[in-house]
C-alpha cells in the first residue's frame, strides 16, 4: 500500500441508441464523452474511512443514503481486497453532471474502484472491476443493465448487449451535440414502468422494443459508413418510441424539437430519461453551432459537442 495520494479517472458517456431496450436484452451503443470527466483520490490516514465530495465530507458510517451507491463501490472493494475498512479517506472531484443520462453514478464507482485497488497495488481486470461498479449501481438504479458500468471506462463507440461489449468501428464525420434539460432524469422509476407496461402490454410494448433493438444494430452500419442522415432518422424515430413507453418529459420533448428545427439531422433522449438530457445530430461544425445554440434558448443549462469521428474529446459549447 502507497502512502501517496492514488488517483483513477473515468469519463461520461451517452447512448446513442438503444436505452431502455438494453434491460429487457437487446443491444444499445454508447460513445464515450472523453470532455467529462471525475477522479477519485485515495490517501491513507489515521482515522476511519472518510468521504469527501460535494454532497457530504465526513465518516463513511454517517454517510447519507444519497451516497449509498459510491459507499457501496468503497466497501465492497476493500472487502474484495480483503482489506480493513478503516485508514482511508476517498475523495471525488468531477464535471460530470449528477443524474442526467450521462453516467455519473457508474463513473464515480469505476474511478473510486479503480483508485482503491491501485492504492493496495492491486489491478483489476475489466470484469473483476464490471462486478464491482454493478453493485453500487445497483443500489443506484435498481435493474442496471451494465452498460455504465461498461461505457464509462470505455475508450471507443461501444455496442452492449447481455451484460458483454465490445469497441465498434466509426468513420463518421457529424458531430453530436448534448443538451441538458437542468432536469434530474429518474432512471429507475422509468425502468420499472417500462417493466410494468411491458408486462401489462406485452405484445406491443415487445414490438416497440424490437423496433429499437432494429435501429440500433442499423445504426452501427451508419456509424461505420458515415451514413449521417439515416443516423438521425434513427434517433427521431427512437425518441417517438421513447416517448410511447412513457419515459421521456415535456422539457425533453421540448428541447428535442428545438434541435430539429434548428437543423438537426435527429434528436432523442438519451439515457433513463424523464429528465436529464438530449442528443442531437448536425452534420458539420456550424450546424452543431446553431443547434447548441437552440437548445440553450429552449431552456438547456448547458450543451457540449461530442466529435465521434474518433471519439477522444468533447468540448463545452456553452459560451
Amino acid at each position: 500500500m502507497t502512502d501517496a495520494a492514488t488517483r483513477a479517472r473515468a469519463h461520461a458517456k451517452v447512448i446513442l441508441l438503444g436505452e431502455h431496450a438494453v434491460v429487457h436484452g437487446g443491444p444499445a451503443i454508447a460513445l464515450p464523452v472523453h470532455g467529462l470527466t471525475l477522479t477519485a483520490s485515495v490517501t491513507s490516514t489515521e482515522r476511519p474511512l472518510w468521504i469527501d465530495s460535494v454532497l457530504y465530507r465526513g465518516p463513511v458510517a454517517a454517510a447519507p443514503t444519497l451516497l449509498a451507491a459510491p459507499i457501496t463501490a468503497i466497501t465492497a472493494t476493500l472487502q474484495r481486497l480483503g482489506a480493513p475498512a478503516t485508514g482511508l479517506t476517498v475523495r471525488v472531484d468531477g464535471e460530470i453532471p449528477a443524474e442526467r443520462g450521462l453516467g455519473s453514478s457508474a463513473a464515480v464507482a469505476a474511478a473510486i474502484i479503480t483508485a482503491i485497488a491501485a492504492h493496495h497495488a492491486v489491478s483489476f481486470d475489466d470484469d473483476e472491476r464490471f462486478a464491482l461498479v454493478q453493485a453500487a449501481e445497483r443500489v443506484a438504479h435498481g435493474n442496471p443493465s451494465g452498460l455504465d458500468a461498461r461505457a464509462v471506462v470505455c475508450e471507443a463507440p461501444m455496442w452492449f448487449q447481455a451484460g458483454a461489449a465490445r469497441p465498434l468501428h466509426c468513420a463518421f464525420g457529424g458531430v453530436f451535440v448534448i443538451g441538458d434539460s437542468g432536469v434530474h432524469g429518474r432512471t429507475r422509476e422509468a425502468v420499472t414502468a417500462v417493466g410494468a407496461l411491458k408486462a401489462a402490454e406485452p405484445e406491443r410494448v415487445g414490438a416497440m422494443l424490437a423496433r429499437i433493438d432494429q435501429h440500433a444494430a442499423a445504426a452501427a452500419h451508419d456509424l461505420a459508413r458515415d451514413q449521417r442522415r439515416a443516423l438521425g432518422e434513427r434517433m427521431s424515430a427512437v425518441h417517438e418510441l421513447l416517448r410511447e413507453l412513457s419515459v421521456s418529459s415535456a422539457e425533453l420533448d421540448a428541447l428535442v424539437a428545438a434541435a430539429r428545427e434548428a437543423g438537426a439531422l435527429g434528436a432523442k433522449l438519451t439515457g433513463g430519461g424523464r429528465g436529464g438530457c438530449v442528443l442531437a445530430l448536425a452534420d458539420d461544425e456550424p450546424a452543431a453551432a446553431r443547434i447548441a445554440a437552440a437548445l440553450r434558448a429552449a431552456g438547456a443549462e448547458r450543451t457540449w459537442l461530442l466529435h465521434p469521428a474518433d471519439i477522444t474529446s468533447a468540448k463545452d459549447a456553452s459560451a
